[in-house]
Formats: C-alpha cells, structure tokens, sequence
C-alpha cells in the first residue's frame, strides 16, 4: 500500500516512527511532512496530504500534529477526504469499517508512540463494510457537494 504521511514540528520524531513501523509493515511511505522542529503551520502538511488523497496518488494517510484536530480540520476541506482523529485502536478501525475514512490522524502529544502504532496498525487492518454504511457516506458527500 501506498501511504501518505504529514506532520508539523509537534510531530516529528512520532512521523518518523510511525514512517519506520509503516515501512517494516511493507508499505511505500510518502512524506508530505516537515523534518524540522522549527514551528510550521499545519494546514499546509494536512492539505498536502488530503490533495494526494483525494487524488489517489495514495492510498491513505496518516496525519500528526500537538492534537491531530487542526491538520485533520485542514485535510477534510480537501473535496474528497474523510480524516478521523483517532486516540485508541477501536475508534481507528470503527472509522474505517463505518466511515471509510480515508486519511487517520493523531496527537503527539496525546497518544505515545506505541499506542500511535496500534492505532495505525487497526486502520490498515480494517475493511469498509459498506451496506448501510455506505448510505452515509454518499450523504456525506453530498453535504459535501452542496459547497
């Protein structure tokens, strides 16, 4: 799988962890992310990463900021993106089974990193069920194509 990867300066030594644990799963990482703890603003990396989403140069995403909330709030007005911030496995898997989310996101400063890796690890493990599921979805989108 092809995966995206983005993160602010809150982020990242969890970016390149979860970067090195998406690469020993046998995953192609794409970093959209900074490399430097010199403050940036997140909305930058969680467009960056909702672009290449949307587009489907990438599977998925993974997102990191303090929180995950603002890099997730500036990916989901990408058309196309459904970023969840997720703090435990459970929520990371529910939101790929009901949702079909398309981009995770997390805090590095809320959740440590093994936690961040059981998080991703339910993500990539889970399937979309669809059915009624995806009744929500396309109402989703079109709330979303209302603009």
């Amino acid at each position: 799988m092809k995966i995206a990867i983005g993160n602010d300066h809150a982020a990242v030594a969890m970016k390149n962890e979860i970067k090195a644990y998406l690469e020993e799963l046998g995953h192609e990482v794409i970093n959209f992310g900074t490399d430097t703890t010199d403050s940036v603003n997140y909305p930058e990396y969680g467009e960056a990463v909702g672009r290449a989403v949307a587009a489907q140069e990438v599977d998925c995403g993974v997102l990191i900021c303090g929180t995950g909330v603002g890099i997730s709030l500036a990916a989901n007005k990408v058309k196309g993106v459904r970023a969840a911030v997720c703090s435990e496995p459970v929520t990371a898997r529910l939101v790929k089974e009901h949702n079909n989310a398309n981009i995770i996101a997390f805090g590095a400063r809320i959740v440590g990193i093994e936690v961040a890796k059981e998080i991703v690890r339910a993500y990539l493990e889970a399937q979309f069920q669809g059915g009624r599921h995806q009744t929500r979805v396309d109402l989703i989108h079109e709330i979303e194509n209302k603009g």
